[in-house]
């Protein structure tokens, strides 16, 4: 009995020893092999980058997504819907299929991309350089996209001439609408091409552009417009050629056009550089431009407007209105100009008002106004009709508290016309520094001119305008609610 205890305790014995002799075995099972491994951050990144859209490639920088090493050439990867980070998103034009060939209709290319940026907070659309898209009419549109997205413009976006792409007529042909927080930036150039849609039978024209305009609707498309949105700025691009409008603001709110460019030739028709309505605290400044019509218009629902720095020429200079056109009421007040140079323009600084109209336009600044062989300086205009003929009405735009300082240079018609309304006559104009001169003395046609304009001068002019009423007007009209801004 002892003898098998003994066995038994020398088989247990043996047992032991080789148990312990792999030891190390089970705790490396315990560790190396039973426990999960934590990925690499780069493979991480290698992951996200291969999403069901595609992998990591990207034109014009990405967006600051994560890099991993370069792979063996392949195949290009399917488009993708540009790739996000915690700082910022970006979508190309070319990763949703856009050619930028100048001739390939890019335009669901840019509604792919603009969907996507629309999806992402402080996103940005990438237009890139050194590519020319034919986009046809598009709207960039809200109010569900989220806020600050960035339009990044660096290529050239070109409008079609084929009339199939314009219908019977659009009033616009890029438009960027309820928006919060929207950029246009870079140093790309929107064309266009509006060549094709100022022809007319009066003027010698390309026989090509004379064809293609035949098949034209009559109604002509603003170049780049925003409607309805808040925070909105556009630098740095080129707005030429435009159909007619170039820039057009309307009921916008907090808005900044800076270090841009307008150009067109002074014989294109109805082109404006920049058209406001309904928009407030608006500024534009250090900006050039050149084309048909006002370099900027500024239309009723107008106010806080700060307009300096600017170039203007050829054009109609800077014009308020017209305004109450068709009986209408307009509402125009806290408009600064200052320090603008003009050169060969229609005008320098004008308010328009057609008869019958209502409303007032009240608190307006021009200011340090250079102006070089400008037909009609200073301008207002009271009775203003761009048709054959208009019918004489009463009532009228008031005007008042319009302040005119420090303009000088030359004309090639009249220094000043001032033809205010017999029921509503101008009130409060005030005349500081002002000295015009005739471009050449054969040129000087017509001294100036004033019509129920009252004010006070308070330096000498050159020439003088002794033609403006002292004090104010003697007959008190009073503001009916349908005057009332």
């Amino acid at each position: 009995m002892a003898g098998c205890r003994l066995t038994c305790f020398g088989l247990l014995l043996l047992v032991l020893l080789l148990v312990c002799s792999n030891f190390d075995g089970c705790e490396g099972r315990k560790g190396k092999h039973w426990s999960l491994k934590k990925p690499s951050y780069s493979s991480l990144a290698r992951k996200k980058g291969r999403g069901k859209h595609g992998g990591g490639h990207s034109h014009g920088g990405g967006g600051g997504g994560h890099q991993s090493p370069a792979p063996s050439p392949k195949p290009s990867p399917p488009p993708k819907t540009g790739y996000t980070t915690k700082a910022a998103a970006t979508f190309d034009v070319l990763d949703f299929g856009a050619k930028g060939d100048g001739v390939t209709d890019d335009t669901k290319a840019f509604q792919a991309a603009w969907a996507a940026a629309c999806k992402v907070g402080g996103s940005t659309m990438v237009v890139p350089e050194e590519y020319e898209f034919l986009v046809g009419p598009i709207s960039f549109s809200g109010p569900y996209c989220q806020p600050n997205i960035v339009f990044q413009l660096d290529g050239m976006i070109i409008a079609p001439t084929d009339a199939r792409y314009w219908g019977s007529g659009l009033l616009w042909w890029i438009e960027f609408t309820k928006l919060r927080g929207i950029t246009i930036q870079g140093s790309g150039v929107i064309e266009g091409r509006g060549s094709v849609w100022w022809t007319n039978g009066e003027s010698d024209v390309d026989p090509i552009n004379e064809e293609l305009s035949k098949n034209l609707p009559q109604i002509k498309p603003t170049a780049l417009r925003f409607y309805g949105s808040y925070n909105v700025t556009v630098t740095g691009i080129t707005i030429q050629n435009s159909q007619q409008c170039h820039l057009k603001f309307d009921n916008c709110e907090a808005v900044q056009v800076f270090n841009m460019t307008i150009a067109s030739p002074g014989s294109s028709l109805n082109t404006d550089g920049i058209h406001l309505q309904n928009s407030r605290d608006v500024m534009i400044h250090h900006t050039n431009m050149s084309c048909g019509d006002d370099c900027i218009s500024i239309q009723t629902g107008c106010s806080n407007i700060n307009i300096h720095r600017v170039d203007c020429g050829p054009g109609h200079g800077i014009s308020i209105g017209g305004l109450g056109r068709d009986n209408t009421k307009a509402c125009v007040s806290n408009i600064t100009v200052r320090d603008v140079n003009m050169h060969n323009t229609m005008t320098g600084v004008r308010i328009k008002t057609w008869q019958g109209g209502s409303g007032s336009v009240q608190n307006i600044i021009f200011s340090n106004i250079g102006v070089s062989e400008v037909q009609t300086p200073i301008v207002i205009d009271q009775f203003y009709c761009d048709r054959s003929s208009c019918k004489n009405q009463t009532s009228a735009v008031t005007l008042s508290g319009i302040a005119y300082e420090n303009i000088r240079g030359t004309y090639t018609v009249k220094p000043v016309h001032f033809a205010c309304s017999d029921a509503s006559p101008c009130s409060d104009i005030s005349l500081t520094k002002i000295q015009l001169e005739p471009l050449q003395e054969h040129y000087h046609m017509y001294q100036p001119f004033c019509w129920q304009a009252f004010g006070e001068l308070y330096t000498p002019t050159v020439p003088p305008i002794v033609c403006l009423q002292n004090g104010k007007p003697t007959s008190n009209h009073i503001l009916s609610d349908r005057d009332l801004c």
